[in-house]
């Protein structure tokens, strides 16, 4: 992981140290679901918890002698055990301390970037409700279109991040499994009773069956949860990155005191943190594949998927964090400058309110037929001449008094279903 773009706590969670450490749960967990069973000698789990050792230094040197990570784990942990060590990674195979643990780090993660969305959906329901009735103009194609509201801009992302929750809480329940099963899944040498046991005392639960691992399509829908999550991202930093052009200016991204837009030139102030953002979606994007060729291993298993995990599992979790961090950042000191949205809005000479105008004449007896060519005759003429479509439309429409005319052109008729919406929402956000 780049040093930059890893933040406390999730980057203590992939070190070397804390997966050593799950892996030593793992294996006392089985340790005590062994006990419980009266398989192994009262107090053996207890006696492995005081004398494991977890020593880095020592791992490294055996991991060399043995080019087996695992055996150098099991020999580093039980190296100042007694009697005890017959029982540790007793029946196991090493993916069922390595897949076991691995969920275990995925849960957290995925607990700590559900609490970084909760945050983010929280200022995202505030940022809508200040900016309900703040008019700006809507665009589609990238050009103006008709009035609506900043703040239904925000909703629509604060909708899409609340169906992003609901699919990580899906996607925790989809990695929360471990196995306990043996070399190829079968249970010879590790009773079923044993995974059920120790699964429950690290907060897990069976996958149904297994081979050697547990499957990596769990793994691989989590990894596209969090693409889906940063794709999300990425799309709020691009609005903001197209208002905050200097011809649009609508928004700004916050510039603190004494930063620095430019090594040339002194006037820049650049949204680099919504670029930074864009790049790392794509970052993000790119694990989904590796996360699903994964999927396909031979056989029972083989590790082709090892090394990959080591970069995807780590990188992807503390990006996606780094991501949301720095969005809620973004969105708690968002500039919005109301003013200039609205004379952004009236840069068309109305041509903006062109549909209301073309329906009104519609509700008149009109034909839509009629009432498009009449209405695009003035608006081409507004684009050629700058006249006011309104003033055009008073001087050329006589079916319309002037009171109706006045209306249709105001832009604070295209609210009047906004408070309708928020309401779909009930109360806004609760956690």
């Amino acid at each position: 992981m780049v040093e930059r773009y890893a933040l406390s706590p999730m980057k203590e969670l992939w070190t070397t140290k804390a997966n050593l450490e799950r892996w030593l749960e793992v294996e006392l967990a089985v340790m005590e679901a062994y006990e419980k069973l009266g398989m192994i000698p009262a107090g053996s789990a207890e006696k492995a918890k005081k004398n494991a050792v977890i020593d880095l230094k020592l791992f490294e040197e055996f991991e060399k002698q043995t080019d087996h990570e695992v055996i150098a784990f099991v020999k580093m942990a039980t190296s100042k055990m007694g009697d005890e060590a017959r029982f540790f990674h007793y029946g196991l195979t090493s993916s069922d301390v390595i897949d076991t643990a691995l969920s275990l780090a995925l849960v957290k993660a995925c607990d700590l970037i559900i609490e970084q969305l909760d945050k983010l959906l929280q200022v995202l329901w505030k940022l809508a409700l200040e900016h309900k009735e703040t008019l700006t103009i809507g665009r589609t194609h990238g050009v103006h279109a008709e009035p609506t509201s900043f703040g239904l801009k925000v909703l629509n992302w604060y909708a899409e991040m609340l169906r992003n929750k609901d699919r990580l809480l899906y996607a925790r329940r989809q990695i929360s499994y471990g196995k306990i099963s043996g070399a190829v899944g079968n249970y010879a040498n590790v009773p079923p009773a044993v995974e059920k046991l120790a699964l429950e005392i690290l907060g897990l639960q069976p996958t149904p069956v297994s081979s050697q691992i547990v499957n990596r399509d769990h793994h691989a829908f989590f990894v596209f949860t969090l693409a889906l999550l940063a794709s999300g991202i990425e799309r709020i930093a691009t609005e903001i990155r197209h208002l905050q052009k200097t011809e649009v200016l609508e928004v700004q991204e916050p510039f603190k005191e004494g930063q620095k837009g430019s090594s040339a030139m002194p006037h820049k102030q650049n949204p680099i943190l919504c670029e930074r953002l864009c790049g790392l979606a794509r970052i993000m994007r790119s694990y989904v594949s590796v996360a699903l060729e994964n999927n396909n291993l031979w056989h029972e298993r083989d590790i082709s998927h090892s090394s990959a995990e080591r970069y995807i599992f780590p990188d992807a979790t503390q990006t996606i964090y780094y991501m949301l961090v720095k969005t809620v950042y973004l969105l708690e000191n968002l500039v919005v400058y109301k003013d200039r949205m609205l004379k952004n809005l009236n840069l068309t000479n109305g041509l903006i309110f062109s549909q209301k105008l073309m329906l009104a004449l519609i509700d008149k007896g009109m034909s839509r037929s009629e009432a498009y060519d009449l209405v695009q005759n003035l608006s081409l003429r507004c684009w050629k001449t700058g006249e006011s479509l309104k003033e055009l439309a008073k001087k050329n429409i006589s079916i319309l008094n002037e009171e109706e005319i006045e209306k249709i052109f105001d832009p604070r008729e295209y609210l009047k279903n906004v408070d309708e919406i928020y309401s779909r929402f009930g109360g806004g956000w609760q956690s």
